[in-house]
């Protein structure tokens, strides 16, 4: 049981939807009503939805497995940032660069390149540069570290992609789909609930709200987590995997967002 109820959602805004016009109608099932031109979400499905959403992510962070927090609009970025890095996942804050999941070898050299240049600056060996290379070395070191900074010890695949804002983050939901990584997000009522394995109707644009369903994310991934340390980093056995998984939810459709990425987007960050 998570430790919130229909009060605190209430307070934080969590209900409060897009303005009608915007809506998506995939959405109909999870508002409640319309008020002053505003769609009002119901949040007695939130919660059942919010609880699910957490149940597994729980159970991914207890067996080992890692997940990548998305939220690269301006009121997402910091709280997305603080949430991962508390609980030893990933997170990606900056524009999403294409082929982040699906090219994601050619994004693994930008991050070497990065730590190539983290090096340099750090051992003064980049004094032995002129001036203006320098500077355009430091240039190049702040770009990479913007953008790859939430992923730079991601050595492989994430197990799980939450993301804040499915219409803004709809290159990283194709490209999950293509791979078939499961997807968790918070879903306003203008998203297509649709793509979302695990969809969270709910208030993506107030910060309060982000803070509040980031928060119980959070808790529940900590807890997960001290589960999963205790057992010595140990990945739970077949006997040991929780009876009540909420079951994998297949969403309805793949986004038809092109996955497919030139290296050309990330080759130009470095640029």
């Amino acid at each position: 049981m998570l430790n919130i109820g229909l009060k605190d959602l209430i307070e934080a805004g969590v209900h409060f939807g897009h303005q009608t016009r915007r809506w998506n109608p995939k959405m109909r099932p999870y508002i409640y009503a319309e008020k002053d031109g505003i769609h009002i979400i119901n949040l007695e499905k939130t919660l059942p939805l919010l609880e699910t959403a957490c149940m597994f992510l729980g159970d991914v962070v207890r067996g080992g497995g890692k997940i990548l927090f998305v939220g690269t609009k301006k009121q997402a970025q910091e709280i997305v940032k603080q949430v991962a890095q508390d609980t030893g996942q990933y997170y990606v804050n900056a524009r999403w660069l294409g082929g982040t999941l699906t090219n994601f070898q050619t994004i693994r050299k930008s991050i070497q390149r990065l730590e190539k240049l983290e090096r340099l600056i750090n051992e003064g060996l980049i004094n032995s540069y002129g001036k203006k290379e320098q500077s355009s070395l430091r240039r190049e070191y702040n770009r990479l570290l913007k953008y790859f900074e939430g992923i730079r010890t991601m050595d492989k695949l994430p197990d799980v992609l939450f993301v804040i804002d499915v219409k803004k983050e709809r290159i990283a939901v194709a490209e999950a789909q293509r791979l078939k990584i499961p997807i968790v997000a918070i879903c306003d009522t203008n998203a297509d609930p649709d793509l979302i394995n695990y969809p969270i109707p709910a208030n993506d644009d107030a910060i309060r709200s982000l803070k509040l369903i980031l928060g119980t994310v959070e808790q529940v991934i900590m807890q997960a987590r001290a589960e999963y340390e205790a057992r010595g980093y140990r990945k739970l056995s077949k006997d040991e995997e929780p009876a009540e998984s909420p079951a994998f939810q297949q969403p309805q459709k793949e986004s038809k967002e092109s996955e497919t990425t030139t290296s050309s987007e990330t080759q130009s960050v470095t640029a």
